[in-house]
């Protein structure tokens, strides 16, 4: 089996290659393929994934290439995990909304839109190139903004599925809470790419005992303090919103505290240079503790099981990014959505969701409008298009920010939109 990733030589890489490791019994990778336009990033990352395969025991190789067609060829699945722009595009999209006095962040609001215009002709191009090389492999999209790179994806024809890690986040967590195994406990998870609710968390199975009113009762305080919201709007939603909901339920608060202190962006890139000098050292053979404060926590488990699945090796339920289907009847046929799926090599088909009450429905059918406009801007381009589409978002939704805001997007992302 020839897994390529595409943005092989990002920081991330080795926690997804410890997975591999980890669980070649459920994903037999024989070929691991890291391909990423950094040559000195590329040796720094592809020699500790040879030496973490080398310590586990696991019999794969490891190849690197700067050659996108060549490292594509005879994938059976590509794992999309770029970011275009790298740590300095990912900077500006947390600092110049704030000066609006807007959240600055890189995948919701003005920032997200931002790297969704420069990721999508990219990302396409990326999969064109898949297409013609080897159509029957599956893409697995882990780069953001999920929803929106997904749906490009999807709607180009591509065999395609999104995947985040905000899900198999609850489920672990959860799991510990409840003194049971990850295995058992299915959560109803419902919602968009970072703006998703868990409205139950059942063990057994989607039909199994709902105990989320009882880990809200007995662990309440602690999960809001893990998602940073009050704990008494947990207990007055009964449900359980991702940590991204924060940026649109204390939009104010927020924006406060990010001006006050360096971005997630500095933050990132000081821990990137760190962990790439680590990388470097010739000794180390398992994935550093320093990593799992990069974010991506269980990635590699959530990539593993999606892989599987839909190479028919381990079918299965998993929370992912696939098209609507009628699954959220208020929204269009061919939306994205993030829920519980059954996956196996056919595809990803959304499981079916009991009714969203209004106070869930109303805010992402409005991020989904956000979401149709952001793509059609990313696909044709044009200055109107991107301001329609912040007017849209709930986080801006007002003309003249809007306007300021479209601004300076397009003046700090010159170089990478092709028709500014």
């Amino acid at each position: 089996m020839r897994l390529t990733v595409v943005g092989g030589g990002s920081t991330y890489t080795p926690e997804l290659v410890d997975g591999f490791a980890r669980l070649r019994e459920t994903l037999p990778v024989t070929e691991l393929v890291l391909v990423d336009p950094s040559l000195e990033r590329l040796e720094l990352v592809g020699g500790l994934a040879r030496r973490i395969l080398a310590r586990q025991g696991h019999p794969g190789r490891v190849v690197t290439t700067t050659d996108l067609d060549a490292g594509v060829e005879g994938a059976d699945a590509v794992l999309l995990q770029l970011r275009v722009g790298g740590q300095a595009a990912r900077q500006q999209d947390e600092t110049w909304p704030l000066e609006c006095g807007c959240v600055g962040q890189e995948t919701t609001g003005a920032g997200g839109l931002a790297k969704a215009l420069r990721t999508v002709p990219v990302v396409l191009d990326i999969a064109e190139r898949v297409r013609r090389t080897n159509p029957d492999a599956w893409i697995i999209d882990f780069t953001n903004p999920v929803g929106i790179v997904t749906r490009a994806l999807l709607q180009s024809g591509h065999k395609a599925v999104g995947l985040c890690n905000v899900a198999i986040g609850f489920q672990r967590k959860f799991a510990a809470l409840l003194g049971t195994t990850p295995e058992r406990v299915h959560l109803d998870h419902v919602g968009l790419n970072h703006l998703s609710w868990e409205l139950g968390v059942r063990l057994g199975g989607p039909d199994g005992e709902d105990v989320l009113p009882r880990l809200l009762a007995e662990h309440g305080r602690a999960i809001a303090d893990d998602v940073r919201l009050p704990h008494a709007l947990l207990a007055g939603l009964g449900a359980v919103p991702s940590y991204y909901l924060r940026y649109f339920y204390a939009h104010d608060e927020v924006v406060a505290e990010l001006a006050g202190k360096p971005s997630r962006a500095a933050e990132v890139a000081a821990m990137e240079k760190h962990l790439l000098e680590m990388y470097g050292d010739p000794a180390l053979d398992e994935k550093p503790e320093l990593l799992a404060k990069r974010g991506g926590a269980y990635y590699s488990e959530a990539a593993v099981e999606l892989a599987a699945a839909l190479l028919g090796s381990s079918p299965g339920v998993q929370v992912v990014n696939t098209v609507n289907r009628g699954t959220l009847p208020f929204l269009p046929d061919d939306a994205v959505v993030e829920v519980q799926a059954r996956v196996d090599g056919g595809g990803a088909v959304p499981l079916p969701v009991r009714p969203l009450d209004p106070l869930y429905a109303g805010l992402v059918a409005q991020v989904t409008a956000y979401e149709d406009l952001a793509l059609d801007a990313a696909l044709r381009g044009g200055r109107d298009r991107v301001a329609k589409a912040l007017l849209a978002h709930p986080l801006v939704g007002q003309y003249r920010l809007a306007d300021e805001l479209t601004d300076r997007l397009v003046a700090h992302n010159r170089e990478h939109l092709a028709w500014a």
